[in-house]
């Protein structure tokens, strides 16, 4: 994450929140539209590849990704959307993951 230049640290830092423990979180939703994802199904195909990348390092998913239910207003009604609480090595692992394929991408010339 030293990557980062001083206005992308900020941009992460200010979607991030705090738990009542303390502990620190990002929602994968809200990282995704940081990111400039348009389609959530897409930034989930990030969020599944990173998760292969935490296991295979020996991290535990559920602590790293745990997944909510977020209840979103729909018209009239309300409806359960998933989400996922991104731990800080969670987070750090897709934004790895991110400027690892933007540079592959880049290279071939590959739509992200």
């Amino acid at each position: 994450m030293s990557d980062l230049i001083a206005d992308e640290y900020k941009r992460f830092e200010n979607i991030k929140e705090i738990r009542e423990d303390g502990t620190e979180y990002w929602s994968a939703r809200q990282l995704g539209m940081a990111l400039e994802y348009t389609k959530w199904e897409n930034f989930l195909k990030v969020i599944k590849r990173a998760m292969i990348a935490c296991e295979n390092s020996g991290h535990d998913v559920v602590y790293d990704f745990p997944e909510v239910r977020k209840i979103v207003k729909a018209g009239a009604s309300q409806k359960p959307i998933l989400d996922y609480e991104l731990s800080r090595y969670a987070f750090i692992v897709v934004a790895n993951w991110m400027r690892n394929y933007s540079t592959i991408s880049g290279v071939m010339g590959a739509d992200s």
